[in-house]
């Protein structure tokens, strides 16, 4: 078999709209198509030996075991290998359930999608499975437990951890979207101006004094004891001299920390001879060059957690450690309590599993025990200095436990550092009375405290703390959004982008938008190029200066990745024709209007999707949608209009020359096409359509039905506002039309236009398109030829994967269709092209250039203008004195 692509969705996608994490893998079976299960030797006793736990995919029958039936009686390898690559990511512990196997439009070669949890462990999942299926087909050894291990890694440094997950799954559980802004812990929650950030339990509103103070151990010390608050005694040393000062002033039992450590790293507890200490101090100076030494407090280690001043949830931690059987070795122990399924790796279950290590190996020394060595029946036997549940302790939740006082002094702590949200270690034998009256003290104050202990703790009620930092980050009344509006099809979709972000700018919005040009944050290109893809969305999404982004999303982006947002509140969808067929197996225009009907299935349940009524694919998207509809329609009399009219819901129409609303059957006229600068004084019949939904959506949006009339007669259509679409250029004996226009609708389309214009003579600069269709390039060269009296050929610099002779023919072909004496000139270089036609231009002729590399042709266009404007200059200076 052999792999042709992987691709990751992140968002809604052809695929699924909900089910946004998704491997699409386009798998060429190769021999193996001949070869369905059910024919291959001991194929199904195989692979069940391997995977017993496939007996619980129901597949298609719907019962547990439902695909070994499949298997037995003749599946598909593509269907197989989709149904491993689920399982080892389950047997990886990323359980996830969601498959498809569907034909790609070749034979042999299918579509294999299943879902993943991490993306990098998904892909790895994809490339694994057809290896492990190859060897099950050919009844070859094959040892997963290297596969398993590697994507268990992977997940481990590759997804969130504990903490910055539980906000993250919480703020999701709300409908707030969110982005991870590195490939850390760094996360977005929230669109745009309206988003909040948080990195670890760090959050975009946390004082960074108050970390600086948290992190500066003495400092802390020093605020906490002039506030009263009860504290170990002790001191800052950074010499072995200043030690054993400090040791003499305490007296033992002593711990040692570095000053700026955390996570227990360095940290040396319950020193009570000056060997154990100098080598502590050691340990702590590898940290920071400065170390606390204090006086040893015992009691229990007490976790409170405090967000946005209140203490919301508290912990009493015990260090990783054995209890003696009398009969078990300490490492024998180890083993017994790592067993418990709780215990996993790294952070993957509410409990680490205990390592040994060098701090272990201390222990042991101190107390002249070996790991061979057996304790005595109850003897508890600790195994790490320090409480951290990353080391392998455990936490019991003792919130409601909490005397008021060491809920005062808590809240207090956290005011007096300034951190909105912070984990206070209290040391006392009871923290249901008061520290100050027990001798218990406070040993640290922790900007960016894990939570697992609070979510997940080992005995005791779990607390969803994240719910308190949502709460602070979006208290009622804040929305974590900001409007979307989404526009596909096949043709219109930039201009109609363009229209609707002049509209939001003129009605005080800070737009950020996306075109097939570049990315705009209010008037300004941040970004070249076709940026019509998921990821130029999420740069928008990310900007904090936009409130408002509309954002053009092509087919390319779609199928690659998916969509960058979950929902938008309003999906257009221009038209669709054929464009693209044959690519990234879609082959159909059906298949096509599926992949557009992804933004109206997007659109939020309060939001519209904002359909083309007359056209039949766009049209029947709206069955099934679960948000509210608006169509619109160059024809009043449109069958569907008129019924979408009479149940009294919201449409645009063209009538009588006129923009028009309809709330029901009642008529709002906004302004004669005549007046719109986009229409070329009405003779841009198509650019209405393009029109239509973009005044539907201000309107939807609220805005007024005057500033909407005033933002469509202030849009002038020009290189620097509408690049490549229709940008008119007067030279001085000829005119000349430079538009996008690349497939065959666009250019029946445009053709309309041009029928209306007067000129002597017409000649057009086309282009084939390589990643097309033969039936779409002889269309346009057919189109063309209906369109000019003179045809010059030209290439795209990218001519995707076919030849310019391979182009040039399909052009000709479709230009000698129906009319074999049209003059047609061949210049494969856009540049000589356009100067050759502009060189040669009869006067009162028009050119037309259909470019896809819009600014270079419009940087030629425009310097040979200023060439000419400069020598009509020169020309009216020597005639016209003192000019």
């Amino acid at each position: 078999m052999k792999i042709r692509e992987i691709r990751a969705m992140r968002g809604p996608n052809y695929w699924s709209i909900r089910r946004h994490k998704l491997i699409v893998m386009v798998l060429d079976l190769q021999k193996l198509e001949q070869k369905p299960t059910n024919k291959i030797e001991g194929f199904p006793e195989r692979l069940k030996a391997m995977f017993p736990g496939m007996h619980s995919h129901r597949c298609s029958l719907g019962h547990e075991g439902g695909f070994f039936e499949r298997v037995e009686e003749g599946t598909w390898m593509g269907h197989v290998v989709e149904h491993i690559a689920l399982e080892i990511q389950t047997l990886a512990g990323m359980d996830v359930g969601f498959g498809r196997t569907r034909t790609y439009g070749e034979e042999g070669v299918y579509f294999v999608v299943f879902a993943y949890m991490e993306e990098k462990a998904g892909v790895y999942a994809a490339r694994a499975s057809v290896r492990i299926a190859e060897a099950l087909a050919n009844n070859e050894p094959y040892d997963m437990t290297e596969d398993i291990l590697a994507m268990r890694e992977i997940r481990e440094q590759e997804r969130l951890g504990p903490s910055t997950g539980s906000i993250v799954d919480e703020a999701a559980s709300r409908g707030i979207p969110w982005f991870r802004l590195n490939k850390y812990s760094l996360c977005q929650l929230g669109y745009g101006g309206n988003q909040r950030r948080i990195q670890a339990t760090v959050t975009s509103q946390t004082s960074s004094i108050g970390v600086e103070i948290a992190c500066d151990k003495e400092d802390t010390k020093y605020m906490l004891n002039r506030a009263e608050i009860p504290i170990a005694k002790g001191d800052v040393v950074k010499t072995e001299e200043g030690l054993k000062d400090v040791v003499h002033q305490l007296g033992y039992p002593l711990v040692i920390k570095p000053i700026n450590g955390n996570h227990g790293r360095g940290i040396t507890a319950n020193l009570t001879n000056w060997d154990d200490t100098v080598a502590a101090f050691n340990i702590a100076k590898v940290i920071s060059k400065s170390v606390i030494v204090e006086r040893f407090i015992t009691g229990d280690d007490y976790r409170l957690l405090v967000i946005n001043y209140k203490l919301v949830a508290a912990a009493r931690r015990t260090p990783a450690h054995v209890n003696g059987d009398g009969i078990s070795t300490i490492q024998q122990l180890v083993d017994k309590v790592n067993e418990d399924p709780r215990r996993g790796y790294g952070h993957e279950n509410v409990l680490t599993q205990i390592h040994l290590d060098k701090m272990t190996q201390e222990i042991l020394d101190s107390k002249g025990l070996t790991m061979e060595s057996v304790l005595p029946k109850d003897q508890i036997l600790h195994l790490k200095d320090t409480a951290n549940l990353s080391t392998g302790g455990t936490a019991t939740d003792v919130t409601d436990l909490v005397h008021p006082y060491n809920v005062l002094m808590a809240e207090r702590i956290a005011r007096i550092v300034g951190l909105d949200i912070c984990g206070i270690d209290l040391m006392c034998t009871d923290i249901s009375r008061p520290a100050n009256e027990i001798g218990g003290a406070v040993l640290e104050v922790n900007a960016a405290p894990g939570f697992r202990m609070h979510i997940a703790p080992s005995e005791g009620l779990a607390r969803n703390v994240a719910a308190n930092v949502i709460d602070m980050l979006f208290p009622a009344g804040k929305n974590a959004r900001i409007p979307i509006v989404a526009v596909t099809g096949t043709n219109g979709k930039t201009t109609t982008t363009r229209l609707i972000a002049h509209m939001a700018k003129m009605n005080g919005f800070n737009v950020g938008y996306t075109t097939s040009d570049g990315v705009y944050i209010q008037n300004t290109m941040v970004v070249t190029g076709d940026c019509t893809g998921p990821v130029s969305a999420e740069y928008v999404l990310r900007d904090p200066t936009v409130d408002f982004a509309v954002l053009e999303c092509a087919r390319g982006g779609l199928l690659r990745a998916g969509l960058a947002f979950d929902h938008c509140d309003f999906g257009i969808v221009t038209n669709i024709a054929a464009d693209h067929l044959g690519l990234k197996g879609i082959h159909t225009l059906d298949q096509l209007a599926k992949v557009k009907a992804v933004i109206p299935e997007s659109v939020c349940r309060s939001g519209y999707a904002i359909l083309n009524a007359d056209d039949e694919l766009v049209y029947k998207m709206h069955k099934d949608l679960e948000c509210k509809v608006a169509f619109f329609s160059m024809n009043e009399n449109n069958k569907h209009i008129r019924a979408h009219m009479k149940k009294g819901y919201v449409s645009a129409i063209y009538e009588n020359g006129f923009i028009t609303i309809c709330k029901g059957e009642w008529k709002m006229r906004v302004t004669k096409a005549v007046n719109i600068p986009l229409t070329y004084g009405g003779k841009a019949v198509f650019m209405i359509q393009n029109i239509l939904p973009a005044v539907l959506t201000g309107y939807l949006k609220g805005f007024s039905l005057q500033d909407i009339k005033v933002a469509l007669e202030t849009f002038i259509p020009s290189p620097a506002q509408t690049p490549g679409r229709l940008n008119f250029f007067n030279f001085k004996n000829f005119d000349l039309l430079l538009d996008y226009a690349h497939n065959p609708a666009g250019l029946r389309a445009l053709q309309k236009f041009v029928d209306n214009i007067e000129a002597t003579k017409k000649v057009g600069m086309i282009a084939g398109i390589g990643d097309r269709r033969r039936e779409d390039n002889m269309e346009i060269g057919k189109i063309a030829a209906e369109m000019f009296d003179e045809v010059i050929i030209r290439q795209d610099k990218n001519l995707r994967g076919k030849t310019s002779e391979e182009l040039i023919e399909m052009l000709k072909a479709g230009i000698k269709q129906n009319h074999p004496d049209k003059k047609v000139t061949v210049i494969p270089s856009e540049n000589e092209a356009i100067t050759y036609a502009m060189k040669n231009a009869e006067k009162g002729s028009l050119l037309v250039l259909c470019s896809d590399v819009v600014p270079d042709a419009l940087a030629l266009v425009m310097k040979f203008k200023e060439e000419e404007s400069e020598q009509l200059y020169k020309f009216n200076k020597k005639d016209i004195p003192n000019l």
